[in-house]
């Protein structure tokens, strides 16, 4: 082959080569990234600073205002454009439940000063809190903690043909415990009530209120703690009691060994 067609033959095969690579390399070239900026519209709403505890007293430090998509902000969350001065107006309010750090404060989870204790705030309404005298043995050796349900049992003694005799009577079922003590609220780490605390608060509707003070000066009472395991939706005086067990329906005064007035306790 002479020499120019070597020469041509070059040309063409490097010319090759070259479009070879400059295609592979369009090809292969990565995709460019775009980065979109969207601006979503977003108000300030009023949030707990820190965690805030059942009972503690607010005050200014303890709140804050955070940036809260518009389209999420409810009815009920307080917001920087309607109410500026939200922070200086729940200062001295007291937490009716407890909030955590970052969480929306509303009206409902706060009792204003003047609007009775966080005892009467976190009632539900139309119940009631009464108290009851507890010992170790008759409160489960003192573990029962707050918001534990019990079932309260009636020791007392009356006399029979063959002299006096002590009976139990199972007044309700499935109660909330409001209170041991003074202690309202489980301590963070805390598994165990004030080994001290004399009392129990319980939450019972307005008759069973009336009740429980006349079975206190019929007897003693004694608390059953229940499992966690049989809470349902259906909480109440009788939810989640054993059909099986015979409860008493009535508490009996007795006069000298004789029923003289009968009080339905359902």
């Amino acid at each position: 082959m002479k020499r120019p067609q070597l020469l041509g033959l070059a040309i063409a095969v490097s010319a090759g080569v070259l479009a070879f690579v400059m295609v592979r390399g369009m090809v292969n070239k990565p995709p460019i990234e775009k980065t979109v900026e969207v601006k979503v519209k977003s108000s300030e709403v009023l949030v707990a600073r820190t965690d805030i505890g059942l009972g503690q007293i607010t005050n200014d430090s303890l709140f804050r205002w955070q940036s809260w998509p518009t389209e999420t902000v409810t009815a009920g969350f307080i917001t920087r454009a309607d109410r500026p001065d939200a922070m200086t107006q729940l200062s001295g309010s007291i937490a009716r439940a407890p909030l955590i750090a970052g969480e929306p404060v509303t009206e409902t989870k706060l009792v204003r000063a003047g609007q009775g204790g966080v005892l009467a705030a976190i009632l539900p309404a139309g119940m009631r809190a009464i108290s009851t005298k507890i010992r170790e043995e008759t409160a489960v050796g003192n573990l029962i903690l707050p918001n534990d349900r019990v079932d309260v049992i009636l020791i007392r003694r009356v006399r029979g043909k063959t002299g006096e005799e002590y009976v139990s009577d199972l007044l309700f079922g499935n109660v909330r415990v409001l209170a041991i003590g003074q202690q309202i609220e489980n301590k963070e780490g805390r598994k165990t009530t004030d080994g001290a605390a004399s009392t129990a608060t319980l939450e019972l509707t307005a008759r069973q209120s009336e009740l429980l003070a006349l079975a206190n000066s019929m007897g003693e009472i004694s608390l059953s703690l229940r499992s966690i395991a049989d809470l349902d939706v259906n909480q109440g005086p009788t939810a989640g009691v054993d059909p099986s067990v015979k409860q008493s329906t009535a508490i009996r005064v007795l006069r000298y060994g004789t029923a003289s007035r009968a009080y339905g306790v359902n």
